[in-house]
C-alpha cells in the first residue's frame, strides 16, 4: 500500500531522501556521533547548501544537506561523520561577531585529519577518489607545508562538498550561548572506549546494553585482561571451557590446562569464591607458559607436576593474587627452589605424593598433554605466545604493580631468550672438545714478509704433520634405509663447514648399516661434497662405535658425532660424543650425552 500525505493523495516515492535517511540513521547509531547535537537543513532554497557535493557545516550546529542529490547510504553516512569531526574537532568554533574564513590550505588540511581519523574510526565508505593513507602530520604542519609547496592533487578534494568548502563559519546569534562542539565530542568519545573495552572484555553484549551477568571464573579471567597486567595478554588468549558433563568424564575435581590447545578446563559444579577462581586461573596460566609439561623431560610427570604446584602454589602467595583454595599444595619450606630442584627432593617418598591433589584430582596431573574433545579452535605458535605474553606482562608488572618474586623473574627471563639454533649449539660442542690445530713457528720456513725484508730473518708458520691425529673427531653416519637424504646432506654440510672454521685438516668417518663401511680420513672440504654414502639396509650403529675404539690411528681423546635418525640399537659409547637427530625423532635409549636436533 502507498502512503499518503495530508491531502488524502499518494506519496511520491523519494529514493534520494530514503538513502539520505538510511545514512542519517547510521550516524546516529554510533555514540561518539550522535553526542554531537547538530541540526539537519534540507531546505532547497537554502544558500548554503552544496552545488556538487552533499554535505556542508557551518559553525552554527547545521549540517546544509543537498536535498535532491543520490548516493549510497554508506556515502551519506561518512559525509555526515566527516562535517561532525569538523565540529568535534574544534574546526569550526561557534563564536560572535564577524568570522575570518579559513584558507583553501587550511581546508584542506582540516579534510585530511578527518578523513585520516575516519580510516580508523570507520563510518560509511569514503569516496572512490580519496586516497587510502593520509599524511600523518597535524592540520597545522600540514596547512604550513602545503602553502609552500602546493596541495597534493589526491588531497585537494577530499571534504564532503566535492571541490567546494564543507566548513562555513557563521556569528552565532546574539541571544544564543556558543556550542563546545569539541568537549561534547572528546566525552562522548571517551564513553564510547570505555563502552567498547566492556564489549571485548565480555562485560557487554554491545555498546548500548546493559552489563552482561558473568560467571565467576569469566569475572576471574576478566579481571586478568583489565587489572593484572603480568597475566593480562595471556588470560586474552586462553579459552574457558566451563562444562560439567567433560569435568565428571576426564575426572577434574577444579580445574585442568591443555598449553597446546591454550584451553583451561573448570569444574563449573566446584562453589569457589571469585577470589579464588583467580588464584586456580593463574594457576594454570602458569603452568602453560612456563611449559610444565615440556620441561618434564624423562621425569615422572605427575611428580613434575606436584613440583610445579608447590612452587606456583608459594609464588600466588606471595604475590597475593586471590585467595588459595583449601587442600591445595604450599610447603614455605621449599620458597626459593625451582620445580626441578623441588622434583629431586620429593622424589624418593612416591607412595606418600601419590595420595596428594592436584587442581585436577588425587593422582592426577593438571597438565593436559592433548585437547579435551570439544568444539576445535584454531591454534598458534605456542612457544611465541607464551614468551611474548608473560614478557609483555612482566614490563608492564615492573612499571605498575611492584615486585615479583625472584624465582618467577628468573624463569620469565629465561623463557624471554628464543632457544639457541641446533647449529650453534653443535658448533660450541665443537669448541670444546674438537681442539683447533697450533701452527708452529721455525726458521727453516720463511715468513710471507721475508721478501720484502730479505736481510731480517723471519721464521714461517706451519701445521706439523702429527696434527691430523691429535686434532680431529670421528663421524659415525647412519645409512640405513630410514634416514632422509635431506637429513644427510645437512648435517654432512654443518659438520664441513665447522671442521674448515676449526682448522682441522681431515675427521674419521665410518657409515654403518648393517656393517659398518670405514671410509678413513677425509679432509674437511670432502666430507659433504665427494662422499659416497653406502649400504642402505638395516640399523646397526654398534660395530662402526667398535671400529673406532679398535682403530690404532683414531686418538682416544677424539670425540664422536653419531648421526641417526633414532631408529637403530641400543648404543655403548665410551669416549665423548654427541648425537644429531632430525626434529620429532627419539633415540631408544636415555642418552648420556648431547642431543641436537635439526631445525
Amino acid at each position: 500500500m502507498s502512503r499518503r500525505d495530508r491531502s488524502g493523495k499518494a506519496a511520491r516515492h523519494d529514493p534520494a531522501a530514503e538513502a539520505f535517511l538510511r545514512g542519517l540513521e547510521t550516524v546516529r547509531s554510533n555514540p561518539a556521533l550522535a553526542a554531537i547535537e547538530a541540526r539537519i537543513c534540507r531546505d532547497a532554497n537554502c544558500r548554503l547548501h552544496a552545488e556538487r557535493g552533499l554535505v556542508r557545516v557551518d559553525s552554527g550546529g547545521t549540517l546544509h544537506v543537498h536535498r535532491s542529490r543520490h548516493a549510497e547510504p554508506a556515502a551519506w553516512a561518512w559525509a555526515l561523520a566527516h562535517c561532525l569531526l569538523h565540529l568535534g574537532f574544534g574546526h569550526a568554533p561557534a563564536a560572535h561577531g564577524v568570522r575570518t574564513q579559513p584558507d583553501r590550505w587550511e581546508l584542506a588540511a582540516r579534510c585530511a585529519v578527518v578523513n585520516r581519523f575516519l580510516l580508523t574510526f570507520a563510518v560509511g565508505s569514503a569516496p572512490e577518489h580519496h586516497p587510502a593513507d593520509y599524511p600523518g602530520a597535524g592540520e597545522e604542519e600540514l596547512a604550513t607545508r602545503w602553502r609552500r609547496d602546493g596541495i597534493p592533487p589526491a588531497y585537494a578534494d577530499c571534504g564532503a562538498a566535492h571541490s567546494e568548502p564543507d566548513l562555513v563559519l557563521v556569528p552565532s546569534a546574539g541571544w544564543r550561548q556558543p556550542q563546545d562542539w569539541q568537549l561534547a565530542f572528546a566525552h562522548a568519545l571517551t564513553r564510547t572506549v570505555s563502552a567498547s573495552m566492556d564489549v571485548a572484555g565480555g562485560r557487554r553484549e554491545s555498546l548500548g546494553g546493559e552489563p552482561v551477568r558473568r560467571s565467576p571464573w569469566e569475572r576471574a579471567l576478566n579481571w586478568f585482561v583489565s587489572s593484572y597486567p603480568l597475566l593480562g595478554a595471556l588470560a586474552a588468549g586462553f579459552t574457558l571451557v566451563a562444562d560439567a558433563e567433560l569435568a565428571r568424564a576426564h575426572r577434574i575435581s577444579i580445574a585442568a590446562v591443555n598449553p597446546t590447545a591454550g584451553e583451561i578446563y573448570v569444574n563449573p559444579l566446584r562453589s569457589l569464591t571469585e577470589e579464588e577462581w583467580r588464584f586456580t586461573l593463574a594457576h594454570e596460566m602458569l603452568h602453560a607458559a612456563l611449559r610444565h609439561g615440556d620441561r618434564c623431560g624423562p621425569r615422572d610427570p605427575y611428580l613434575f607436576n606436584i613440583a610445579a604446584d608447590y612452587v606456583i602454589n608459594g609464588w600466588l602467595l606471595e604475590m597475593g593474587v586471590g585467595h588459595m583454595p583449601e587442600g591445595l599444595l604450599h610447603d614455605p619450606a621449599l620458597a626459593g627452589q625451582s620445580t626441578e630442584e623441588v622434583y629431586d627432593r620429593i622424589a624418593a617418598d612416591r607412595r606418600r605424593l601419590r595420595r596428594l591433589a592436584t587442581m585436577r584430582g588425587k593422582g592426577l596431573g593438571d597438565v593436559l598433554g592433548e585437547p579435551l574433545p570439544h568444539a576445535p579452535r584454531d591454534y598458534v605458535d605456542l612457544d611465541e605466545f607464551y614468551r611474548r605474553g608473560l614478557q609483555q606482562g612482566f614490563e608492564l608488572h615492573q612499571r605498575n604493580r611492584g615486585l615479583l618474586p625472584a624465582g618467577l623473574i628468573e624463569e620469565i627471563r629465561a623463557l624471554s631468550q628464543p632457544p639457541v639454533p641446533w647449529d650453534a649449539r653443535l658448533a660450541r660442542w665443537f669448541d670444546e672438545y674438537v681442539p683447533s690445530p697450533e701452527p708452529l713457528r721455525s726458521y727453516g720456513r720463511p715468513g710471507r714478509r721475508q721478501a720484502s725484508t730479505p736481510d731480517i730473518p723471519r721464521a714461517g708458520r706451519y701445521f706439523p704433520p702429527e696434527a691430523t691425529p691429535r686434532h680431529t673427531f670421528g663421524v659415525l653416519l647412519d645409512t640405513s634405509g630410514s634416514m632422509d637424504r635431506v637429513l644427510l646432506g645437512k648435517a654432512l654440510g654443518a659438520i664441513a663447514s665447522y671442521a674448515t672454521a676449526r682448522d682441522v685438516p681431515a675427521a674419521r668417518v665410518v657409515f654403518c648399516d648393517v656393517a659398518p663401511h670405514d671410509a678413513g680420513y677425509l679432509p674437511a672440504t670432502e666430507i659433504a661434497g665427494r662422499v659416497r654414502v653406502r649400504g642402505r639396509g638395516g640399523t646397526v650403529l654398534q660395530p662402526g662405535l667398535d671400529l673406532l675404539e679398535r682403530a690404532e690411528d683414531f686418538p682416544r681423546a677424539a670425540p664422536v658425532l653419531i648421526i641417526t635418525d633414532g631408529d637403530c640399537d641400543v648404543l655403548r659409547v665410551r669416549r665423548e660424543h654427541a648425537y644429531l637427530l632430525p626434529a620429532g625423532s627419539t633415540l631408544p635409549f636415555t642418552p648420556r650425552a648431547p642431543v641436537f636436533r635439526l631445525s
